[in-house]
């Protein structure tokens, strides 16, 4: 379901249509700004590594890892080339298309430095990424951030909001010329569509990498990015941990998060967070958010935040500087145990909470809400969150054998 964003920008003429394809022009060169704009070499940037696996044992220690940032030093950035456009491939479409709209990220704190990607949402200068970019997985909340567009400039950018809870952070430059991204929508996508993944792996700016979409709704858990005084999570759930290779001892835990997530097998590593993740026509479809591996490099298990969940919460982070997230008021364990399960266990009715006025109790077991299946607690935590505080929804529910619905209107997180 496509949305406009604040400020929208005119909607670009260069889409392919009826099959055939203009490659668009590149970008007009942003007119430097003494003050905002300047050309600089990639500092070194230190890698971020997750180190604890929500997925191990089942599978021999997967981990799942941040891909904010990176070793290697990267050359400027620049549109993609095109040596012909008699016989462009889709993979070069979708990245002649999104290209321009893909920007890298230089983040400096007091304990390290990292880079990461972003996305250019409009004219106005917002920049879509990943909050674990912006916070240095949760070290600071006074980060330096710098921007590299597409046509190699550089500018100093400010943070507009940060949503550790989606791990979604939006920033704005100001910079003339900018190409905003075109928006596609989850629902229009099939498993084994064309995936094209654009960003800056391991500093490499520009990089474009292909493949499928393996599934279009894999629940992950992930560390929380939050800089401390954030509440941490059950200690049940696990969490991950960010650490630094100065740092003897990772970053307090501020719990996990739980997320619903595109899994592509584009190539993509540390570095591509917060970049785009499109479809065969250079719509976004995601945001690149983390990868599982054995050896933190890619190994074709790629995952991006579905875009019409970062699309809602980048207006209300432009809107409000913050955003909200559904909150059902019930605690709740596995229906299974913790490798099969089939929906989540009710252990405690909340008082005073969005379930409390239903007939919802304690055992009943919520195995879907409107017309998605929970499969167990994250699954269920990921999609109450993807709404905003006071949305409405309908719980199908399961009690001794049987089903039944109830309607609920959700809290609010924040």
């Amino acid at each position: 379901m496509p949305q406009t964003w604040p400020h929208d920008p005119e909607r670009r003429t260069d889409q392919p249509e009826n099959g055939s394809y203009n490659p668009p022009p590149p970008p007009p060169a942003s007119q430097p700004n003494e003050r905002k704009s300047k050309r600089f070499g990639w500092p070194a940037l230190i890698a971020a590594v997750a180190v604890a696996a929500l997925l191990g044992g089942a599978v021999g220690g997967l981990a799942v890892n941040s891909l904010g940032t990176s070793t290697v030093e990267g050359a400027p950035q620049q549109t993609p080339q095109l040596n012909r456009t008699d016989d462009v491939t889709p993979t070069t479409e979708a990245a002649s298309v999104a290209g321009p709209s893909v920007v890298t990220l230089s983040v400096g704190g007091d304990q390290a430095l990292g880079s990461g990607s972003g996305v250019i949402l409009d004219d106005q200068g917002h920049i879509l990424t990943n909050t674990h970019v912006v916070t240095l997985g949760g070290q600071t909340a006074a980060a330096s951030v710098l921007v590299q567009t597409s046509d190699g400039e550089v500018y100093e950018a400010e943070v507009v909001g940060l949503d550790p809870m989606s791990d979604l952070a939006v920033i704005r430059i100001e910079a003339e010329g900018l190409t905003p991204i075109d928006m596609g929508s989850v629902d229009d996508l099939n498993v084994g569509d064309q995936a094209v993944a654009i960003g800056a792996p391991l500093g490499l700016a520009g990089t474009v990498t292909e493949g499928i979409i393996s599934t279009l709704d894999r629940t992950i858990s992930v560390a929380s990015s939050a800089v401390p005084e954030e509440p941490d999570t059950p200690e049940q759930e696990n969490p991950f941990e960010f650490r630094l290779p100065d740092q003897s001892d990772p970053p307090t835990a501020q719990g996990q998060i739980h997320l619903n997530v595109i899994q592509s097998d584009a190539a993509i590593n540390p570095g591509n967070s917060g970049g785009a993740l499109v479809d065969h026509a250079g719509r976004l479809i995601g945001i690149n958010v983390a990868i599982a591996t054995r050896t933190e490099g890619n190994v074709g298990l790629g995952f991006a935040i579905p875009v019409d969940y970062a699309q809602r919460v980048a207006e209300e982070l432009i809107e409000h500087g913050e955003a909200s997230h559904g909150m059902l008021g019930v605690t709740i364990v596995p229906a299974g145990d913790q490798y099969v399960s089939s929906g989540a266990q009710v252990v405690e009715v909340l008082e005073g909470g969005p379930v409390d006025d239903t007939e919802i109790r304690s055992d009943d077991v919520i195995v879907g809400i409107d017309d998605k299946t929970i499969n167990d607690p994250g699954s269920l935590s990921a999609t109450v969150r993807e709404y905003p505080a006071g949305a409405e929804v309908e719980l199908t529910v399961e009690r001794d054998g049987e089903e039944f619905t109830e309607t609920v209107t959700l809290g609010g997180t924040n």
